[in-house]
């Protein structure tokens, strides 16, 4: 999305009037695309289909089932998500983080506080986007890192290498076949298993 254009925000409020509120909170601040969903009914389905870039969740007494629709809508569409409520306890709000949700306000539908509260809200989703790419780019570095040790010791144990030589026939092999080192790696892995 670029920088100079509104975020498309969904409000999710079975309350018109309160809904009234945030979109007009929400249009005062400058965000002009704002859709409401009324219905909690195929609520995912509805999210999907308008693709927003950012969710806004008002729910006046949410009950265990309203909060665990609304945790699991948000950990499955990796979007900005504000959820404003009336009452909370500890354990909701835990729950809440847990789940994805960027920014959990409890008693806070004033429409002057929703600017800086969405603005919180996406940044504080991007930073935690941007973590958890770190970790998984970081989780698939190790993982790489360990199938390339175990085809260096297949390798090394089959061609009487040492363990540098090892490692310079498989980049080598990548290089030629125009492949990742993992990759060579994987295979050479696989093929050993096979011949067990």
């Amino acid at each position: 999305m670029p920088a100079d254009q509104s975020p498309k925000i969904v409000i999710v409020d079975e309350s018109p009037i309160r809904a009234a509120i945030l979109e007009e909170g929400l249009r005062e601040a400058g965000y002009v695309d704002v859709q409401h969903i009324r219905e909690m009914h195929n609520l995912l389905a509805r999210i999907y289909a308008l693709d927003p870039d950012v969710i806004v969740i008002d729910l006046e007494n949410p009950s265990r089932d309203v909060l665990e629709q609304m945790f699991q809508v948000s950990r499955a569409v990796r979007r900005p998500v504000a959820m404003f409520v009336d009452q909370s306890d500890a354990e909701s709000a835990r729950a809440s983080v847990e789940a994805g949700v960027s920014s959990y306000i409890v008693d806070g539908l004033k429409k002057e506080r929703i600017k800086p509260i969405l603005d919180l809200c996406i940044s504080r989703f991007n930073a935690f986007s941007k973590l958890q790419d770190e970790l998984e780019r970081t989780k698939s570095a190790l993982e790489e890192r360990k199938i390339i040790d175990r085809a260096k010791g297949i390798v090394m144990k089959l061609k009487g290498l040492t363990e540098d030589e090892a490692y310079v026939l498989l980049r080598s092999t990548a290089m030629r076949e125009k492949k990742k080192i993992g990759e060579i790696a994987q295979s050479i892995i696989t093929a050993a298993e096979l011949l067990k």
